[in-house]
């Protein structure tokens, strides 16, 4: 099976977790996808850079996702989420790079 990058992950669960609230209408499931996608996420960034930066990582993935809220007020709801989403892969790209360029 291919190994998914957590960049990947974590820009789909922030993104997968939106759309799942809102197809289905029920934010706690939405909160579930984006829960178990954080947590792969995290698993693959401790895995990549080690746990310093999958603990910064994780609160740059929570930290999208509560920024999302009002940034949709301003923006709307789906861009807002497409720029956390942007954010938290940049992120995770430059950091886990740098971890493997080391």
């Amino acid at each position: 099976m291919a190994k998914i990058p957590a960049t990947a992950v974590a820009a789909s669960g922030l993104i997968g977790g939106y759309g799942v609230a809102r197809w289905t209408e029920k934010r706690p499931l939405g909160g579930v996808a984006l829960a178990a996608a954080g947590s792969l996420a995290a698993y693959g960034w401790n895995r990549q850079a080690g746990p310093r930066a999958a603990a910064g990582l994780t609160v740059a993935y929570v930290a999208a996702f509560a920024g999302s809220h009002p940034l949709a007020k301003k923006v709307g709801a789906w861009p807002a989420v497409v720029a956390v989403a942007g954010g938290v892969a940049a992120a995770s790209w430059a950091v886990t790079r740098r971890a493997a360029n080391t």
